[in-house]
This record gives C-alpha cells, structure tokens and sequence, in this order.
C-alpha cells in the first residue's frame, strides 16, 4: 500500500496521528474494542492508514489484509449494482416495485392484528417504487427493532436468518405475505428494503446477486477480498467479532475460526451480508469519488451518482422529522437520505464538523465511511463491536479528521 504525506495533501499530520493515540486510550486500553483500523484518503490518495488491537482472541495484530464483517456498508453497494440496471435501461427509479416483484402486489398498510390475532390491512396510497427501497420509505422494518406488531411478525418468521428457511426468493414471498407499517413514502424507517432491493438486481439481471456483485462491481475495481463468504485460503484473516451486553460488556459474537461468515449463506443479504478490507472499501468510495470510475474502470456515471447523493426525502426532509425508527446508522437532524446513502443537508444541525453533499453509511459492527466531495475526503473505519450505537465513536471520527484539514 502507497501512502502520501498528509500535509501534501492539505492535512496536518500530527492532528491525523493524535486519532490513533485517542482510539488507543478511549477504546483499546479500556477493553471497549478488540482493534481499530482507520483509512483517511484526500484528493484519491491514502494519506493516513492505521492498525490497532488484535485480529484474535490472542493472536497477531490487525492489518492492511484483516477482513471485517461491513454488515450494512453493503447496502450502497447493492444500491449501486440497481443503478446500473437503471442506466442500462431494464428498471426505473420510479418503477413499482410489484413490476418486478409480483409477490408485493396488494400488499397492505398494518391497520390491527398481531400477536396470534390475524392482521388487519388497509390499501397502500401509493404503490411501493424502487425509490422507497433505495431511500427506505417503503413501509418495511426489521425484526430486531422490537416496536411494533409488525417487526414482531418477521422475528416469528425469521426474516434475517440468513441460514434458515429461506432464499431470496422466498424471502420475498413471505415478505409479501405482511402487512407494511405505513404507506410507502410516507415516513423513514431502516429495513430490509435493501435486501428486497438485492432480489430485484437478482431478479431483474437474471444472474445471482452475488455473481452480479463480483463480475459487475468487484472484478472492475479489484475488491478481491470483498465477498459474502470468506473462502477457505483467506480464513486465516478474518478477525472475531463482539456484541455489547449491557452488565458485561464485550463479548464474542461470532469467532473468526468458525464463522457463520465463513459458508454460503442461503439468504444472500444485499442489506447486510458482506466481508471485506479497508483498503477494497477504499477502492468503492474512491470510484464514488471519481463520479462512478476508477482506474479505467466505469461503474456507474457520473450524472448517475450525482442522482443518489441528492436528497430524495419528500419535500427535502430529513430524517429527523420522518424517521419511525428506533435504529438508524445516523445522526438524524440536517441529514436527508438519497438512493442507498445518508446525505448531510444542513452542517449546522448535524452539531459537526461537514460539508453539505457529504454522503454517508455505517454497519452495525461499528464499521463506517464517508465520502465528502466539497473537501475531496474520504474515511474507512473498521472495527467488529455491535451495536453500532454503544459507542459515540463515529462522531468523535468525524470530528477529529475534520480539524486535521488545513
């Protein structure tokens, strides 16, 4: 890996340094986190790379080849792979989802029922389009936000077993089979959207998403170590990974040598399931950087992303005034949401350091990136701790890179 000198780049070095120092004694002394690696990239040069804490419960230190669960930093991913088949003419952003999804047709809004007792549905206003899936509008939820009758219902079903029962096939059809919590478009709420997102490029292309994701996306901008099952040669680095339980503290939640991420899941997640690298994700924030290209490489283009880095929240909200969710990867005020990424509206209300364009995503191992286009910036964390919300840490990131720049 080639590293340039931040203050070539317009960045003071020893600021850049004191992140390593502050992660070390606020998370890695404190037993908080097993390990951190930070990724700061400027003008599409790397100008900042750094490994701390431990790959394995007693084993060798994380580095450049660590490969870390990104759980929902493969949503923009998926998102990008539907744009693609937009640009290519085969869907629209605007499509109704039942076009191509059959099973969603005359699905209903939640109006009663639940808990044993069958469910009450009204008709939607508006049909679900491929936009609420991209923006999150559609009415879906996740099991695990234990709010409503409805999450209730995919937990009974197992909807985000992703070694159980179902397929991406027929986790649309059970996924048809219920109620929605509101009419899309109205309200914000994160979901599987971008799973049922993952069966329409599947659906729509012909070719298994993750085969669409390897020969469309990762082969062109050489992700080699990006994939939704570790293979058996590079197992060796992948690093454990922790859950938060409160009274406890860290504890393991899936150990690298047995990983459920080291086999095929049979619900390939287009919302969740990645393994990668710092340094693979670097390259998929750099080709967004470069308007959809890297290295001779063209992804999508450049009109195309400027599209998904818009806001497309009815009437320019942000999710603070629309958010359902009791779960979200972001801090909600002065944040809208584009097709696949959170997008900064307003700095001044995001009470952090920005530029307004900026767009956005975590995972909820702690993972997270940014990509600024104003300041030409970008930031891979990387990291193995859920939930994502247990520590400030994203913040203090953002903060602390920001007051590098010169």
């Amino acid at each position: 890996m080639l590293m340039k000198a931040p203050e070539k780049h317009g960045l003071d070095a020893a600021r850049l340094n004191r992140i390593d120092a502050f992660l070390k004694e606020r998370y890695l002394d404190s037993g908080k986190l097993a390990n951190a690696q930070l990724l700061v990239a400027r003008d599409g040069e790397i100008v900042h790379f750094s490994s701390q804490g431990a790959a394995r419960e007693g084993g060798k230190a994380i580095d450049e080849g660590s490969l870390f669960r990104i759980a929902s930093m493969t949503k923009p991913i998926t998102s990008i792979a539907f744009m693609m088949l937009v640009e290519e003419g085969h869907v629209a952003v605007d499509t109704p989802v039942h076009h191509v999804l059959p099973e969603f047709k005359g699905v209903g809004v939640y109006n009663g029922g639940g808990g044993g007792v069958p469910f009450v549905t009204k008709p939607t206003n508006e049909p679900m389009r491929m936009l609420d899936l991209l923006r999150h509008t559609a009415g879906l939820t996740y099991g695990f936000q234990n709010r409503s009758n409805v999450d209730a219902a995919y937990r009974a079903a197992k909807m985000e077993n992703w070694h159980g029962g179902h397929d991406l096939d027929s986790f649309v059809a059970a996924l048809g089979a219920l109620p929605l919590e509101f009419s899309p478009g109205e309200a914000w709420n994160y979901s599987v959207a971008t799973d049922v997102l993952g069966a329409v490029v599947q659906r729509v292309s012909g070719v298994p998403l993750q085969d669409f994701f390897t020969t469309r996306i990762f082969a062109p901008l050489k992700m080699d170590d990006t994939f939704f099952a570790v293979p058996a040669g590079k197992i060796d680095r992948l690093t454990d990974c922790y859950t938060f339980v409160p009274g406890k503290g860290r504890i393991m939640y899936d150990r690298a040598e047995e990983s459920a991420w080291s086999r095929m899941p049979k619900l390939v997640s287009g919302g969740g399931g990645l393994v990668s690298t710092a340094l693979d994700y670097h390259r998929f924030c750099q080709m967004c950087a470069n308007g959809g290209e890297l290295d001779g490489a063209r992804i999508v283009g450049r009109k195309t992303l400027e599209l998904m880095t818009m806001n497309h929240l009815p009437n320019r909200a942000d999710l603070s005034s629309m958010s359902k969710s009791l779960f979200s990867e972001t801090q909600n005020a002065g944040t809208g949401f584009g097709l696949g990424f959170a997008v900064v509206q307003d700095v001044a209300k995001t009470m952090m350091p920005g530029s307004a364009g900026e767009y956005y995503w975590g995972g909820m191992f702690s993972t997270a990136f940014f990509i600024d286009p104003v300041e030409r910036l970008h930031m891979v964390f990387m990291t193995q701790m859920s939930p994502s919300s247990v520590y400030p840490i994203r913040r203090e990131l953002k903060t602390m890179i920001y007051s590098s720049l010169t």
